[in-house]
């Protein structure tokens, strides 16, 4: 008689969850820190001293070594940059480095699903006069806003953000090498079907199949937390961590399109509920962990931003 997986999750303690989370779930250093920063350190200022971030993230398996290498790096992308008082670096975040983090925000915590009008933005780029560089960090950029690879350089989406869109070129220097429009449907015999553009653009059954992944993973998370009211600031932390992780990594791959062009019984929306309803249930001791562990320039961290305690409706203080 084969076991169901499903009641073998339901019957482990939170803790048990969280170690299996933090084995299953692929923690890429820079990656995570830029969670870590998002999530953590963005809404209390941006600014945090290096040595008590090393103590914060080590509970997610990343030592000093690494912490050190990966926010050099962001630094380097030009996401962070850094200063001494006395012998204390001091990491914050980047005028570029703010204006990303904000567009992720909204995405993540206050996603905001408009009515489709059934126009298309279009984005051309001029390839030639591209380096290789460029033209990989373009692609990834506005595959996070959403927008489908069509090939040659072409891009689309049922809408687009044309403000955030403005915002990313010029923060890229590409004024002179992209070309916006916008395309509106056009009377035919012919019954439009976007569904040709939608399948050229985006594999839908791969984004799909991510948040069914953050559904298993973290279904169980929920009906643990129920039965178990007595988790530590520090495990809360760790598990608001990983819950915005796992998530982010599933939205990377969202386009966030229409409802009237995504299938029936769109995983999407049970994974956002879903994501809602397990970080508003630990954020409180979350947050007072941070406050414990993390030091800016003038000492403790500030108090969270308006922006944070307003996520989702507003969360518990």
């Amino acid at each position: 008689m084969s076991a169901d997986r499903s009641f073998v999750y339901e019957e482990k303690t939170v803790d048990d969850l969280i170690n299996d989370l933090l084995e299953r779930i692929n923690l890429k250093a820079r990656s995570l820190l830029v969670t870590v920063w998002g999530d953590s350190v963005a809404p209390h200022g941006g600014t945090v001293w290096l040595g008590s971030l090393i103590e914060l993230v080590e509970s997610l398996g990343l030592n000093e070594r690494v912490v050190r290498t990966s926010v050099f790096r962001l630094k380097q992308e030009k996401l962070l940059d850094s200063h001494q008082k006395g012998r204390r670096s001091f990491y914050t975040l980047t005028h570029s480095g703010l204006l990303r983090f904000e567009e992720a925000t909204k995405r993540i915590y206050n996603p905001v699903k408009k009515p489709w009008d059934g126009n298309w933005t279009l984005l051309f780029t001029e390839r030639r006069a591209l380096s290789e560089d460029q033209r990989r960090q373009i692609q990834m950029e506005l595959i996070w806003l959403g927008f489908g690879d069509l090939g040659s350089g072409i891009y689309a989406h049922p809408g687009g953000d044309l403000e955030a869109l403005e915002k990313l070129i010029r923060d890229l220097d590409l004024e002179e090498n992209i070309t916006l429009m916008r395309a509106a449907t056009l009377p035919s015999r012919l019954s439009p079907n976007p569904q040709i553009l939608i399948q050229k653009g985006w594999n839908i059954p791969l984004i799909e199949g991510g948040y069914k992944e953050f559904i298993a993973n973290f279904r169980p998370v929920l009906i643990a937390l129920k039965e178990d009211q007595a988790l530590s600031a520090k495990k809360c932390f760790i598990l608001r961590t990983l819950l915005v992780h796992d998530y982010r990594r599933a939205l990377l791959k969202d386009p966030v399109l229409p409802a009237t062009l995504l299938p029936e019984n769109w995983s999407g929306n049970v994974a956002q509920n879903l994501f809602r309803d397990i970080y508003k249930s630990i954020s409180s001791g979350a947050e007072n962990y941070l406050m414990q562990i993390l030091e800016t320039t003038t000492g403790k961290l500030p108090q969270a931003s308006e922006e944070f305690r307003s996520r989702f409706g507003g969360l518990e203080s």
